[in-house]
């Protein structure tokens, strides 16, 4: 490819605001009237076309809607309620609940539980490059590139070269921020 397709990816990542928990690729979840209509702590049940609160819901009956729930509370910087309807889980030791659970950890502001719950992630599954990318961009906030850039040599040599984690880990490590990469 040559040299200026390949910064216009680079350049769409800068520009665009923020970049989707768990997705693979650039796209943001779908808002729905769990983050349009309902408040902290409920989230919208289909049945009685209601907000509910979370423990009420019947999201552990789901994993991929519980996924995709949690995922549209993190992006709505409700990490709090992320967590709390993940801890519904039926399957907590899913790779990707450990890692969504790391990073509504992390951007709340819990570091350390947010690394630990990367870690539980990768021991689980080494090739979760989502979980790598977060992870490196926590070694970002806590000034430690030289840690995200191993991450990002994980990333690749586990086939993630050119997906959203290894786009965006890269971009913010060249910019030194995680500003608008992570979400």
């Amino acid at each position: 490819m040559p040299a200026p397709l390949r910064v216009a990816p680079l350049l769409a990542l800068i520009a665009a605001p923020a970049f989707a928990i768990g997705g693979l690729d650039d796209e943001a979840p779908t808002s729905t009237e769990t983050t349009e209509t309902c408040e902290a702590g409920t989230v919208w049940d289909e049945d009685s076309s209601t907000c509910v609160a979370i423990q009420d819901s019947n999201l552990q009956l789901d994993q991929d809607r519980l996924i995709t729930t949690a995922r549209e509370l993190a992006y709505a910087d409700r990490h709090d309620d992320a967590i709390a309807v993940l801890a519904l889980s039926a399957q907590p030791n899913d790779t990707m609940v450990l890692t969504y659970l790391g990073f509504s950890h992390r951007r709340a502001g819990r570091m350390d539980l947010g690394l630990s719950y990367y870690d539980q992630a990768l021991g689980a599954d080494p090739d979760n490059i989502l979980a790598r990318a977060y992870l490196g961009m926590a070694y970002i906030q806590l000034d430690q590139p030289e840690l995200a850039e191993e991450q990002l040599a994980e990333i690749r040599a586990r086939g993630g070269e050119d997906s959203w984690p290894d786009r965006a880990l890269s971009s913010a490590i060249s910019a030194g921020s995680t500003r608008g990469y992570d979400y």
